[in-house]
């Protein structure tokens, strides 16, 4: 199994200090963290595009070709681009060049987007939620396969003959379609060859089995390779030697944020009694020591057999160096336990 991170570059006031940390700040320790899970062998790193005031990278593809040039083995995702809200040649031509400067280690994770302050910025209605991402996708994939292109959208311009350049280092770059657990998602994921990953942020994972069986008969029914399916699991969560440093730490800047969203769409609010049934063995949060931690990915595992599994460190601001200790625990102590108890991560 491959073991990552992925993070949405949250930028909350500090719960220690109380401040909250310039752009520049934040940034400078976004590289210190993507750097440092490089160096401890994690596989990938992926990060969120968002275009509101809480999360401060609104251009992953930016923010992953600085973190290229700085790396060496760590493969560099986004997670995820708006594909509906963007242009697909500008998505690929980003890409392809932190592919040739990362030595072919990038890949795009693409989505509908969660948050949709994106559309109104770039001019796109809503009522096309849904069919601006199919579209798009489409026209991503073949500009992945073709140097060359001709193509006629409902919603894109029409492309006459014209070559897209730079092209990766790699054949082709990695499209993972990430999803929330919408059907739809997993049939269009499977129908289309591509990896899925699926972001689990609340009640219990038992409860997308069905989705992901969905998104592997789909795969096979398709007419696919079983054996070249991969599948991400996406949970949040924050890693401390100590369990209830663990829970008491992360808590304030989940709860700030989680509330704060809930607001926007009308969700109940967060308390610490719903906090720990989430934080408990059979919860979507991953929220303890490194055991804790090991025991629910590999859950998470024997649940849905799959290839990939991503952390999302954090979703409210923590203090730097706590992040970095999490990282580092991940790293040293997890991802080892995990790996022996499953076996060798994919070729």
């Amino acid at each position: 199994m491959e073991i990552g991170i992925t993070t949405f570059v949250e930028n909350t006031h500090d719960p220690d200090s109380g401040r909250m940390l310039t752009p520049h700040e934040r940034m400078m320790n976004l590289m210190e963290e993507i750097e440092l899970a490089d160096q401890l062998g994690l596989d990938v790193f992926g990060i969120g595009e968002h275009h509101r005031p809480d999360f401060i990278v609104s251009s992953p593809a930016v923010v992953l070709a600085a973190a290229a040039v700085k790396t060496k083995n760590i493969r560099l995702s986004s997670a995820v681009s708006v594909l509906s809200s963007d242009d697909p040649v500008r998505v690929f031509q980003d890409f392809a060049h932190i592919d040739l400067l990362s030595k072919g280690r990038a890949e795009i994770m693409a989505g509908r987007g969660s948050f949709t302050e994106s559309f109104p910025l770039f001019g796109y209605d809503m009522k096309d939620y849904n069919s601006l991402f199919e579209e798009k996708l489409q026209l991503l994939l073949q500009l992945n396969k073709s140097e060359k292109i001709t193509w006629k959208g409902d919603l894109t311009p029409p492309i006459n003959n014209r070559g897209v350049y730079p092209r990766p280092l790699q054949p082709e770059l990695p499209v993972w379609i990430a999803v929330g657990g919408t059907p739809e998602s997993a049939v269009r994921a499977a129908a289309n060859s591509l990896p899925m990953a699926l972001a689990i942020i609340g009640g219990m994972p038992e409860r997308f089995v069905a989705f992901t069986d969905l998104y592997k008969e789909t795969y096979k029914n398709s007419g696919h390779d079983p054996e070249k399916l991969k599948l991400a699991i996406n949970s949040h969560g924050f890693i401390h030697e100590d369990s209830q440093k663990a829970a008491d730490e992360f808590y304030g800047p989940y709860a700030l944020v989680m509330n704060n969203i809930g607001r926007e769409r009308g969700w109940p609010p967060m308390n610490r009694d719903h906090y720990e049934m989430m934080r408990s063995s059979g919860g979507s949060l991953l929220v303890g020591s490194p055991q804790q931690v090991t025991d629910k990915i590999l859950h998470e595992y024997e649940l849905f057999g799959n290839t990939r599994f991503l952390l999302h460190i954090s979703v409210g601001t923590l203090p730097h160096k706590k992040v970095m200790n999490a990282i580092e625990l991940l790293g040293t102590v997890v991802a080892p336990a995990v790996r022996k108890a499953i076996g060798p991560r994919p070729a």
